[in-house]
């Protein structure tokens, strides 16, 4: 349900549900029906001392106390090794339905917030950047027939939107998810300190004051999450517009990591306060005491 995206960047590589779950990313639908994290039952993971470790189980109720499940949704392997995972599983929507409109990222994200307190199918949407302030906008609608009908006639009087061809429409949320768009493609030939930067910020804040250098930002998860392109020496800039906004930012891969056939920097993470730092310490140590797994790399925040 939470769309899992089968990334591209590096030529021969294939994605796993290990892999899924030890990175912790989902995809465009993530912000209607929950993140990889929300649909973690149960898994069987090796730790730092070779002990094969059970957690959670195979039905929602079977989850109480600490829920270690869900903690290795993002712990990029810091915390033990994937031997099993259960997860929960939706059916598919009846009707699926992608519309779309020209408009400014201004305009995009004042929608976006204002359809998400109307009874609206809202699935997925993404606001591609074309040119300066102006881009494109797709929302996909999902749920009962007459409901993404009923959406469909609603939004297409009040905003303009018309509907996507549905092979174009497979093509576009594929794309977007795999990051094998045009607009995050174009990294593959930036400049060497060049990165694809990841910011998360409450859905409702606006156009964000990032420096010139920065191109506009590609936005996802109805203005939760936003991809942004811009040079490494930026960090700071990067990091204080996303705190300012009440999120943070993070490198996600860096132009040179492509060329190379590498995994980006680690450089740039975003700091954690004293206290996450102890609590997140003191799991390391528990279950990793040696510190033998994947040393130097910090869990994500996703």
């Amino acid at each position: 349900p939470f769309d899992p995206p089968h990334f591209a960047w590096l030529p021969g590589t294939q994605a796993t549900v290990g892999g899924m779950l030890a990175a912790g990313f989902s995809g465009p639908s993530r912000a209607s029906v929950g993140s990889l994290r929300d649909h973690v039952l149960g898994v069987q993971f090796i730790n730092g001392q070779g002990h094969l470790l059970r957690y959670g189980g195979e039905v929602m109720k079977n989850v109480a106390g600490y829920d270690v499940s869900r903690l290795l949704a993002g712990s990029m392997g810091t915390l033990g090794l994937v031997a099993q995972v259960s997860l929960k599983v939706l059916p598919l929507p009846t009707a699926i339905l992608t519309l779309g409109v020209a408009c400014s990222q201004a305009d995009a994200l004042q929608w976006l917030n204002s359809w998400g307190g109307q009874p609206l199918p809202l699935h997925s949407s993404a606001w591609v950047p074309a040119s300066g302030d102006e881009g494109q906008l797709w929302l996909r609608l999902a749920g009962a027939r007459a409901a993404v009908n009923a959406a469909q006639t609603a939004l297409s009087a009040s905003h303009g939107l018309r509907p996507l061809d549905a092979d174009a429409a497979a093509a576009l949320w594929a794309d977007v998810r795999d990051h094998r768009h045009a607009w995050f493609t174009a990294l593959h030939t930036a400049p060497a300190d060049h990165a694809l930067w990841r910011l998360s910020v409450p859905q409702s804040a606006p156009p964000l004051a990032l420096p010139a250098s920065c191109c506009a930002p590609l936005i996802e998860w109805h203005g939760g999450l936003r991809w942004l392109m811009a040079p490494l020496s930026d960090a700071q800039a990067i990091q204080a517009a996303a705190r300012a906004a009440g999120g943070f930012a993070t490198v996600f891969i860096a132009a040179s990591a492509i060329k190379q056939g590498a995994s980006g920097p680690k450089a740039f993470e975003t700091p954690l306060d004293a206290v996450q730092q102890r609590v997140q310490d003191q799991l390391k140590l528990a279950l990793d005491p040696a510190h033998v797994l994947n040393p130097g790399r910090r869990a994500a925040l996703i």
